[in-house]
């Protein structure tokens, strides 16, 4: 009977749940319907949820602006996107929040697990742990990239649209504006911004300020093409309006960029971590050799094992950099590093500082100072001279300081393994049993009471040291030839820990490191010039694009093209301002004087058309060749971020691929097979004397 009465129980709870299911199957059906999901958007945002995201995100950001370390990382990121979400505090917080919550997210489990690996190790956890910190920085750089990113692709569709609204409107500012009034894209605070400037009574003033924030040079491009065309008015070319021409070519361009910059982050996208992940498996690659062959263990945790880890730490730490510097080179990203008051400028304020520093700074005028003014502009370097060269000492210091710390470090190291480390008299593949361990350490144990007794004394002899074992109780029971094993192991460990002092030639190593660290940020201003320098031919055909939007816009003349190419000038910005300074004075000669400063043959045609279009003919058919030949200078243009690829991904491979090469190499491959070959050729001198 109770079985029955159970069979009932599960038999009507099946069917209640079948009959739920049912229901729920109906309603379902029935909420899709329209009248319902008009009922739900009207109640969307009547009421008030127990537990809000955004309100969250909120207090994270008030409280992440009280955290004195935390307050750095939001402040660079209200910086950026304060020019992505224009006007918009809640929206800039709450992105800011997101981020950075995100970011910490990440960034604490590997911390933790740096912490479990090296728990062994304090010197290589501090170094990780510090390492780590500049993860934050690349972390939240991504993170802000991808809005950017993300917008760049927005303006894609919002262009599209702008070109609808232009034939229905027939007017710049009314096609902007309709266009700009979906509030959740970011695109459309640019929109409206750009709206408002146009509609302004001094739209020029508007226009410069904007083109100082504006988060990439494409929307520049548009609101100045934007601001030309309300201006002079548009025309006819081709049958076609040259306004839409225009906003046209600067989709062609976006989409270009955008495909450059996807297939830049599909070449970089592993290569940061696999450049940094060798620095996490040092610990469990060491131990994993000591393990299985104890005779690794005197390189490892010696003083060897520990130069190597700091040589592969410095090969990551470069690594990184340059593998961050190679990816970022050619991004139309926004800096704002000029507008922050860094603690580079603090410090100078300071004046003993500023003092010292001004000694190291060449002269205003000489031949020095030009030449790293220039490498500045160059790189695009947002450091002013006096922050490069704070850079540059405080890096020389730091090294300096930490490489005797470092050779300190290895002493304590050396003399550390002499006391505690098992002592044995044969090499074996394979670790120590538990029982020969323990009569190794009574041997290390009885020994250190020796080295205690003769640390110190430099001019100690075996004599001394045998008459001590065979005065000591330790040794009351050894026979004659242990004793002399004992005598001559503690000899050799003595001369070991009495050797091991700073001595000068580390000073002077300390000092080496040190000049080499302050030529370090010169080095990657070089590096970034060279790279920045790949990047000439995409610049000069983006100038080749401005020119064919002005050419046949009514009034433009050289002057205004030369403003513009200056404006969206990044590698040749010195010599294009250079220009424009000196057009007033004569427009032929500074023109001239420009082409004679530059050497990239392709930007030196454009000279030579702008000096036919000042004096002999006009501007359009100067630039003809740039119309007729549009699709062929759009092949080239692919065909040179294809090349531009290539090489950044060929560099940045063997860059990035570095740190794990050397690990593997120089941490596991030549060590082993070195110690072995040592081990094998001291057993096989043993054997032969035994003989």
């Amino acid at each position: 009977m109770n079985t029955n009465m159970l069979y009932y129980l599960m038999g009507g709870s099946l069917g209640a749940m079948v009959i739920i299911i049912i229901v729920y199957v109906l309603l379902s059906k029935k909420m899709q319907k329209s009248e319902y999901k008009q009922i739900q958007k009207l109640q969307k945002g009547t009421k008030e949820n127990k537990f809000s995201t955004e309100v969250l995100l909120q207090k994270l950001y008030i409280t992440y602006i009280k955290v004195p370390f935390l307050k750095r990382y939001i402040l660079k990121l209200r910086r950026r996107l304060e020019i992505i979400n224009i006007d918009d505090e809640y929206n800039t917080r709450k992105d800011a929040a997101k981020i950075l919550t995100r970011t910490l997210a990440l960034l604490l489990p590997v911390v933790v697990l740096t912490i479990i690996i090296t728990s062994s190790n304090y010197l290589l956890m501090f170094i990780l742990l510090i390492f780590e910190l500049f993860m934050i920085d690349v972390l939240i750089d991504g993170s802000v990239d991808k809005i950017d990113n993300k917008i760049l692709k927005e303006q894609i569709d919002f262009f599209s649209e702008i070109r609808h609204a232009y034939h229905e409107f027939n007017m710049v500012e009314e096609a902007i504006y309709q266009v700009s009034q979906d509030d959740e894209l970011n695109i459309s605070r640019q929109g409206e911004k750009i709206y408002e400037i146009l509609i302004s009574d001094d739209p020029e003033t508007g226009l410069e300020k904007y083109y100082d924030i504006a988060p990439n040079s494409f929307l520049k491009e548009f609101a100045g093409v934007s601001y030309l065309t309300k201006e002079f008015g548009d025309r006819k070319v081709d049958g076609a309006s040259l306004y839409l021409k225009n906003v046209n070519n600067i989709t062609q361009e976006m989409q270009l960029e955008i495909l450059k910059r996807d297939k830049l982050n599909y070449v970089f996208q592993s290569l940061s971590v696999i450049s940094i992940a060798p620095v996490l498996l040092l610990e469990p690659l060491k131990n994993w050799a000591i393990d299985n062959f104890s005779f690794t263990a005197d390189w490892y945790l010696g003083k060897p094992g520990l130069i190597v880890q700091i040589l592969i730490l410095i090969i990551t730490f470069l690594s990184y950099i340059l593998v961050r510097k190679l990816k970022d080179n050619g991004s139309t990203g926004m800096d704002t590093k000029n507008t922050e008051n860094p603690w580079q400028a603090k410090l100078y304020k300071k004046t003993l500082i500023k003092k010292i520093v001004d000694l190291f700074i060449p002269k205003v005028g000489t031949k020095e100072y030009r030449k790293n003014q220039q490498m500045l502009k160059d790189a695009a370097s947002p450091l002013k001279m006096e922050w490069l060269y704070i850079n540059r000492i405080t890096l020389a210091i730091v090294t300096c300081i930490a490489s005797i710390f470092l050779f300190s470090e290895l002493h304590v190291i050396a003399i550390n393994y002499v006391y505690e480390e098992p002592t044995t008299d044969y090499d074996i593949i394979g670790g120590l049993s538990e029982r020969d361990k323990l009569k190794a350490m009574e041997v290390t144990e009885r020994d250190n009471v020796f080295l205690d007794k003769f640390r110190g004394k430099s001019k100690v002899t075996k004599e001394q040291i045998k008459v001590a074992v065979e005065n000591s109780e330790l040794f009351k029971e050894a026979t004659d030839e242990e004793k002399t094993k004992a005598v001559d192991r503690i000899y050799d460990k003595l001369g070991i820990i009495n050797s091991e002092y700073m001595q000068w030639f580390e000073l002077l190593l300390a000092f080496v490191f040190a000049v080499v660290a302050y030529m370090a940020p010169i080095g990657i201003l070089m590096f970034q010039c060279k790279m920045r320098q790949l990047e000439m031919e995409d610049e000069v055909m983006q100038f080749q694009t401005i020119i064919l939007m002005l050419m046949r816009i009514e009034r433009v003349n050289v002057e205004i093209i030369l403003e513009w190419l200056e404006r969206y000038s990044n590698i040749f910005k010195a010599p294009i301002t250079k220009c424009v300074n000196n057009y007033e004075a004569g427009a032929w000669e500074a023109l001239e004087a420009m082409k004679e400063e530059i050497s990239f043959m392709p930007l030196v045609r454009i000279v030579e058309s702008l000096q036919a279009a000042v004096e002999k003919i006009p501007i359009r058919d100067a630039f003809d060749e740039l119309d007729s030949e549009r699709d062929y200078y759009k092949e080239r243009r692919k065909e040179s971020n294809e090349r531009l690829i290539k090489r950044k991904g060929m560099i940045g491979k063997v860059i990035g691929f570095a740190p794990m090469v050397s690990m593997f190499v120089g941490y596991l491959i030549v060590p082993m097979v070195f110690i072995g070959l040592t081990s094998m050729s001291n057993s096989f001198s043993s054997m032969s004397s035994l003989k």
